[in-house]
């Protein structure tokens, strides 16, 4: 077969085999692509930028190095806009955790493996755990360190994709983890790597319940809770042991459980003293007094949680799902001031939280926080009598691409209940209302399998 024609920025073969490279394309951090495509590749922006649909000052803007001073670089969160750069960079969709592209299909050379464990992401699908595989080839054990290693760090590059990841993507390479660590567990070990894989099993069960839990996948969800609890328990790890009271905790929340959501949050804080992971216990403890009305337990909640995470030092990866950064604070008061009713308060929090949550150009590092934001935006319109800005509001946030299911719905509902009793007789309130019973069933029929 012939290969496929380039594009004016298809990446060289040298470019695309470095480690650097296929990590930034595994974190789908599509700037440091670029940055790296022009510094080894010689791949001007202007060439990027007509292979790829945007403007040159966008791509440069892209690249900035995040050291500059100049905050956080935009991000490409879209599926479709990470379609078009993987295809005008000539990107092997496997790469970027995607299925071959069809120009794949006609090329007859193919690309390297690297050796380096931390690009262990950037295999995706099931040669996510591939490298580990290789790893533990190379001694007599049936397990080794620089397998575990690897391992760990695809675990942890999993969990800082999680907040804009496509959760479907997400899903398939949770599950290709799970099944690498637990066929692991079979060969010969010692009691220490035992307990490490347990501990990896554990935190992927976590992660996979988020993702399922997103999906509409609710009982799905509830096996891979029970099964982390299960591993907490049996490797001594509180702090699994709190996630996994933590993810009852939002089931319960957003099945509006109020008992068995507070039964969570104490039994998550029994488990784990000293993590930030109480942190998000003490805000769903607020989120549900709000719900219930009560605004001291709300307040009370409140600061505790601050003061939990005022004592933890900065993180360094703060989209990382397991780590609470400062910044999530404003999203925690906002969904507690709007059930309260300070519209004022909430408005300013969601205006706070979608500033956080979006970069210079637009694009959203955080698409799920800034749909919820949105959202409260829109009944603090609602109650001030904006119809138009509340129902705009609402549609964006349905529209996101990324998105939690239940998360959303709990506070569309709150919307569509306000604009009904406000405005019964409007075409927009009836048109947002069956936008809500179309995601409302869609939700209700996706359970998928494991």
């Amino acid at each position: 077969m012939t290969e496929a024609a380039p594009t004016p920025a298809a990446l060289p073969p040298n470019v695309l085999e470095r480690a650097d490279v296929r990590s930034a394309i595994a974190h789908h951090d599509f700037g440091e692509v670029f940055r790296l495509a022009r510094l080894h590749g010689k791949v001007s922006y202007a060439k990027i930028a007509e292979a790829v649909g945007y403007k040159r000052e966008h791509i440069g803007k892209m690249a900035r190095p995040e050291t500059s001073g100049k905050g956080v670089r935009p991000r490409i969160t879209q599926h479709r806009k990470i379609l078009e750069v993987v295809d005008g960079l000539r990107i092997p969709g496997h790469l970027a955790g995607l299925a071959p592209r069809p120009w794949e299909l006609e090329r007859t050379a193919p690309i390297s493996v690297p050796e380096d464990p931390s690009t262990l992401l950037a295999q995706g699908g099931a040669g996510l755990w591939d490298v580990a595989e290789l790893l533990r080839r190379t001694e007599m054990s049936s397990i080794n360190s620089a397998a575990l290693e690897s391992i760990e760090q695809g675990i942890d590059q999993l969990a800082r994709a999680y907040p804009y990841a496509d959760a479907d993507h997400l899903h398939q390479r949770t599950r290709n983890g799970l099944q690498y660590v637990t066929k692991q567990l079979e060969g010969r070990m010692t009691l220490r790597q035992h307990r490490d894989l347990l501990v990896d099993a554990g935190w992927l069960f976590l992660l996979n319940a988020y993702v399922q839990y997103d999906r509409g996948q609710r009982e799905a969800a509830n096996l891979s809770k029970a099964a982390a609890l299960r591993i907490g328990e049996e490797a001594g790890h509180g702090e699994i042991k709190a996630w996994a009271w933590e993810i009852e905790a939002w089931f319960a929340l957003t099945q509006c459980r109020w008992q068995d959501m507070h039964d969570a949050v104490e039994a998550g804080h029994v488990a784990d003293q000293t993590h930030s992971v109480g942190v998000q216990l003490y805000a769903h403890k607020a989120r549900a007094a709000a719900r219930m009305g009560d605004a001291r337990l709300v307040r009370d909640s409140l600061d505790a949680g601050r003061a939990r995470l005022d004592r933890l030092p900065r993180p360094d990866h703060p989209e990382h799902h397991f780590i609470i950064d400062p910044d999530k604070w404003d999203f925690y008061e906002m969904d507690a001031y709007r059930l309260l009713g300070d519209d004022e308060r909430a408005a300013a929090h969601a205006r706070s939280v979608i500033r956080i949550s979006t970069g210079p150009d637009g694009t959203e590092t955080s698409p799920m926080r800034a749909a919820e934001a949105r959202l409260t935006l829109g009944l603090s319109a609602a109650r001030t009598g904006d119809i138009e800005e509340a129902v705009d509001m609402g549609g964006m946030a349905l529209s996101a691409d990324r998105k939690s299911l239940p998360s959303l719905l709990l506070i569309a509902h709150e919307l569509d209940r306000e604009l009904r009793c406000r405005y019964p007789r409007e075409a927009a309130s009836r048109e947002f209302h069956e936008r809500i019973l179309a995601l409302t069933r869609g939700a209700a029929v996706s359970e998928r399998p494991f």
